[in-house]
């Protein structure tokens, strides 16, 4: 069944476009959700005279899009999450998290543009924004442990330095105990 779409729908096609599917999925979501409409030869005549018409203002908008896609050329995203003792994340990273991370860089991306594999363990993966047809920017994506920066200084610290609080603080602990018995036993 060829329909043609009245949006964008990632994983699908974009908006004007003829895509074809599978009968019940448009007869019983894209069309009565107003997401699409049957690509019947009039329709197709429509969408033609329409596209001629609007061919500046696309070209106006892929331009914006790719313009929006060069400012995230070379950014990076490191997310730190909870870890486990064996390597795996407390919650995923998704495209949610990779949208709020770049809202803190300055970007405002909205979640749904963005497509990712959810990210479960430490590790470099990618997320695929998509602008505009034909207009899409692949970003790392860099997953690492919250609590590796503690452990690094904790490593950089002499371990003289490290044994001699622990001492003092040990007797401290030893001389309230001895004080405290010896008036009791009067």
């Amino acid at each position: 069944m060829e329909i043609i779409l009245k949006e964008d729908i990632i994983g699908l096609g974009y908006k004007n476009e003829i895509v074809n599917v599978k009968p019940g999925y448009g007869r019983n979501y894209l069309i009565p959700q107003g997401k699409g409409v049957i690509a019947s030869e009039s329709a197709k005549k429509i969408l033609a005279e329409n596209l001629r018409q609007q061919a500046h203002k696309i070209e106006a908008q892929r331009a914006a899009a790719q313009k929006r896609a060069d400012q995230l050329e070379n950014v990076k995203l490191e997310i730190a999450m909870k870890v486990s003792a064996t390597g795996v994340t407390y919650g995923s990273v998704n495209a949610g998290v990779v949208a709020e991370e770049l809202k803190k860089q300055g970007f405002d991306i909205d979640r749904k543009i963005i497509t990712m594999r959810d990210a479960k363990h430490l590790g470099e993966f990618e997320a695929t924004i998509h602008f505009y047809k034909g207009v899409e920017v692949k970003l790392p994506v860099i997953v690492v442990a919250e609590n590796a920066p503690k452990e690094e200084v904790a490593e950089e610290a002499p371990a003289a330095e490290v044994e001699a609080p622990v001492e003092e603080a040990v007797a401290e602990v030893e001389a309230p105990v001895e004080e405290e018995e010896a008036p009791a036993a009067e």
